[in-house]
């Protein structure tokens, strides 16, 4: 059976008294409500790989985060792959992000360490307990219905390349009992270490399944790319929330390679998933990334893609 470690990390909510990133409590206690909780909550969620290895990583990561805060309504989590540090610096800059969220990674640069990127997690403060004062009723989410926070974690998997998920626990307040896991993932790259993807996906799977977890999701950089690694959700009991929703047409959920010459003949891949158990999916889009203008001499300039990976909205239910 594959194996893990687990490293403790904080969320980290912004103070604007100091203008510090200070690390939140986790497992807050549940709010003395007497009022009828609802048994299932909607939540937003999408999944962005950055791209650390184009040009201009730190002005392409702000456009693209930029699109996602722009949103009617912003989502409730955010998932980020490929976070460099420089990037983690900007994030971490970000005002509306400071407003509006609570960060991984905010404490030190320890995940940044002796690897070229990194994944961060952003949670909606509107939708997530962290202290008691943010239990209160708040822009329109009444007391006692915001979930509260477990651990955060970083799971150290067996890879090549260094790579982690990161976990958050997420705790109803109908059932306190019964966690709720969000794990942020940037599988092994490359056709050449399918059997690390492998590994990693068994012992992924299982965290949904350790006792008093009552499952949860994984989303992010599944590095999907052959017709092996598309049958490992299944191997693991775990729902591929875009064939679920959408049937099983590869080209349709590209979100990698879509209208670019690739070397070596690659096309379109499906390499970002979300997959499920325990918890349902309602919606689920695929989302451009828009472009980024690079000035050339003369007066002229090129524009290239935000990233070289589509992103995924999805909406669920716990």
């Amino acid at each position: 059976m594959a194996t893990s470690k687990l490293c403790r990390r904080t969320l980290s909510a912004f103070k604007p008294s100091n203008r510090l990133w200070v690390p939140v409590s986790s497992e807050c206690a549940p709010s003395p409500v007497t009022q009828q909780l609802p048994l299932t909550s909607r939540f937003s969620l999408i999944t962005q790989n950055l791209d650390a290895f184009s040009s201009r990583p730190v002005a392409r990561a702000k456009l693209l985060l930029d699109g996602i805060l722009k949103e009617s309504k912003r989502p409730d989590i955010i998932f980020l792959q490929e976070v460099t540090s420089d990037v983690r610096t900007s994030i971490l800059g970000n005002a509306k992000v400071c407003e509006a969220f609570l960060v991984t990674d905010a404490e030190d640069q320890t995940s940044f360490e002796g690897v070229p990127f990194a994944n961060m997690t952003l949670l909606s403060r509107k939708r997530f307990a962290f202290d008691l004062e943010s239990q209160k009723e708040e822009d329109g989410v009444e007391r006692g219905e915001k979930f509260m926070l477990g651990p955060v974690s970083r799971v150290k998997l067996p890879s090549k390349y260094g790579r982690c998920a990161l976990s958050v626990v997420i705790i109803p307040p109908s059932t306190p009992s019964t966690t709720c896991r969000l794990v942020n993932v940037h599988l092994d790259s490359l056709g050449h270490t399918l059997p690390y993807r492998t590994e990693q996906m068994e012992i992924l799977g299982n965290l949904l399944r350790e006792p008093g977890c009552g499952g949860g999701l994984i989303a992010g950089d599944f590095n999907a790319i052959s017709p092996e690694d598309h049958a490992l959700l299944d191997k693991n009991g775990l729902v591929d929330v875009w064939v679920t929703l959408h049937g099983n047409k590869e080209l349709d959920g590209a979100t990698w390679g879509v209208k670019v010459e690739r070397h070596g003949g690659l096309g379109p891949r499906r390499l970002d998933k979300v997959a499920m158990l325990g918890i349902k999916a309602k919606d689920m889009q695929i989302l451009r990334p828009g472009l980024n203008e690079v000035p050339k001499p003369g007066g002229d300039s090129d524009y290239i893609p935000c990233s070289d990976h589509y992103g995924l909205k999805l909406d669920f239910t716990v």
